[in-house]
């Protein structure tokens, strides 16, 4: 399974920025999809999950300012990255959660880098 994840850039405070991954795995339409990040230096978190239901949760760090969606029909989901501030400057990663095989995979990552 590869993902491939786009999008990333520089923006200044309080810019917006849309994140996308996508696939051509036939698993997408049941698979959860995910948004981690990593900043410099420190561990990977969760920024937004859907399922394959679609289901929908944030980190509290991001709840209000990004909104996560999915296209099973193009095998897309994408991050839409409102608001941003300087702590939200991370490589961005998707994932995909499959229950079948209980495996994650992963995208190559993307940065995204929010100036003050």
């Amino acid at each position: 399974v590869q993902l491939q994840a786009s999008g990333g850039g520089l923006v200044q405070a309080g810019g917006s920025l849309r994140l996308s991954c996508t696939t051509s795995t036939s698993i997408f339409a049941n698979a959860n999809m995910a948004w981690y990040r990593q900043a410099p230096g420190k561990q990977r978190d969760l920024v937004a999950l859907i399922t394959r239901y679609g289901t929908i949760d944030y980190a509290n760090s991001v709840r209000g300012r990004f909104t996560i969606s999915r296209d099973n029909a193009k095998k897309t989901v994408s991050l839409y990255m409102n608001s941003l501030k300087p702590e939200d400057t991370a490589v961005y990663l998707c994932a995909l959660e499959s229950g079948a095989s209980a495996r994650t995979y992963w995208g190559q990552g993307t940065l995204v880098t929010v100036s003050s």
